[in-house]
């Protein structure tokens, strides 16, 4: 049953995010904002866990997933460090996923050559 839930899950999402792209003006960046955001407004709620037991790896989009690593930093640095924590929590959780994607972007404009139009 999880595989189904998955599958359907993962399947609106990416439905819902072709729809905004096809029939808004918004941009690529900005759907995966609104997607990020989502998510922490999501986890903010302590919707996010629930949502993961239904819908297993259909939730784990992974810039859904992305703004509950980011909401979660930011509610344990709260607790650890009071109003501070709104500013660096989320840069402790997502360290390692920012590095990632500024490292293998460096590194795809090196191996091919962007032209801008």
């Amino acid at each position: 049953m999880d595989y189904i839930n998955a599958f359907w899950v993962g399947g609106l999402i990416c439905v819902a995010v072709q729809f905004l792209m096809e029939k808004t003006k918004l941009l690529p960046g900005r759907i995966m904002v609104l997607l990020v955001i989502t998510g922490c407004v999501i986890s903010f709620f302590g919707w996010y866990e629930p949502f993961m037991e239904f819908a297993g790896a259909g939730a784990s989009v992974p810039l859904l997933g992305y703004g509950n690593v980011l909401m979660k930093g930011v509610k344990e640095a709260v607790d650890e460090a009071g109003f501070i924590g709104l500013f660096q929590g989320g840069f402790k959780s997502g360290a390692v996923g920012c590095s990632a994607a500024l490292v293998f972007a460096y590194i795809a404009s090196v191996i091919f050559k962007p032209k801008m139009k």
